[in-house]
């Protein structure tokens, strides 16, 4: 099965502490992408797609980053099209379906390895606050971790291998993982995500950026001159700080997929309404509040309008290198 695009086939490459497309150093201007339509217990549905890669495009966004591999070879045909990249994300135990356990994920990598709209493959997202999946030992992850990643090598020269780590890889992780390329972090440290940057520095010479970072819609109680409730302006001077604290830090860092792209309502109970609440690990610092209110992370709203947040992201991605990407 052919699934080479009609574009020049993609080459991505590490060298340093970055990334390059082509030999062009790329900077990840992304968002994490998991659309759920209303009413629906988590099963991802890309009827909107069309509209929402117009808004991403908008957005100067040149990067999705997915949880789960796209099936769909006409979803990555159009995310071709639109001209962004994709990190596509595999799961350990997903009963046997492109996962890593059963070793299917290989699979999926050998269909689409050729495709254009990759940058490259994601094994595993904050798995290391979950010891408990893993027989109470997080050191068997990161052992399985880097065989997948291994396995990866050897069959795919043309795609680096990372994966989202909860904020930032101890001695372990770094020393059971030599096969990871490029370390993603989830990093809510309320505005100050660039204080990771220096520890990543002193402990590892490898290309690094935010698989996660950003701020939720909703502030659970009023502080630091935010009102309770539905806040907008709080998301948007959040993620005004942290975007422009990690484009500061380009030397170290290649970028972000900031969390997420559209509201997601099956997250803290009802499916058909948006709650308040849900729980995340080591979510004390999201910004302002300390509280992640799990269906307020969009940028749009599930109806795709624009939140205040969105021409703060459209204002610093399309200001970013901007001769480069």
């Amino acid at each position: 099965m052919s699934c080479e695009s009609k574009s020049q086939n993609t080459t991505v490459t590490v060298k340093g502490r970055h990334i390059y497309v082509n030999d062009v150093q790329y900077i990840i201007k992304g968002i994490c992408y998991h659309p759920v339509p209303k009413g629906s217990g988590n099963q991802r549905d890309f009827g909107n797609l069309t509209q929402d890669l117009a808004l991403m495009k908008e957005a100067g966004i040149n990067t999705i980053r997915v949880y789960a591999p796209i099936e769909e070879k006409e979803v990555l045909d159009e995310i071709d099209k639109a001209g962004i990249k994709v990190i596509i994300g595999f799961g350990y135990n997903q009963g046997g379906k492109n996962d890593i356990v059963s070793g299917t994920f290989i699979d999926y990598i050998n269909t689409y390895k050729n495709h254009n709209a990759i940058l490259m493959w994601e094994l595993g997202n904050e798995y290391n606050y979950h010891p408990e999946w893993f027989d109470g030992q997080i050191k068997n992850w990161y052992k399985a971790m880097n065989d997948a990643a291994n396995l990866i090598h050897q069959n795919d020269k043309s795609h680096p291998v990372t994966t989202a780590h909860g904020d930032l890889p101890d001695t372990l992780a770094l020393t059971m993982s030599p096969n990871i390329d490029v370390w993603g972090m989830n990093v809510y440290r309320s505005v100050r995500p660039e204080t990771i940057f220096k520890e990543w520095k002193e402990v590892s010479d490898k290309p690094m950026y935010l698989s996660e970072t950003g701020a939720d819609s909703y502030m659970q109680v009023a502080n630091e001159g935010y009102e309770q409730g539905v806040n907008e302006k709080a998301q948007a001077d959040a993620t005004e700080i942290i975007l422009k604290a990690t484009f500061d830090g380009q030397d170290i860092c290649s970028g972000v997929t900031l969390f997420s792209f559209t509201d997601g309502w099956w997250k803290a109970g009802n499916n058909d309404v948006q709650d308040t609440g849900g729980t995340a690990p080591n979510s004390t610092g999201v910004p302002f509040d300390g509280s992640p209110n799990e269906e307020y992370w969009g940028i749009v709203d599930i109806d795709r309008n624009k939140k205040e947040v969105f021409s703060v992201v459209k204002s610093i991605y399309r200001n970013v290198n901007k001769s480069d990407n």
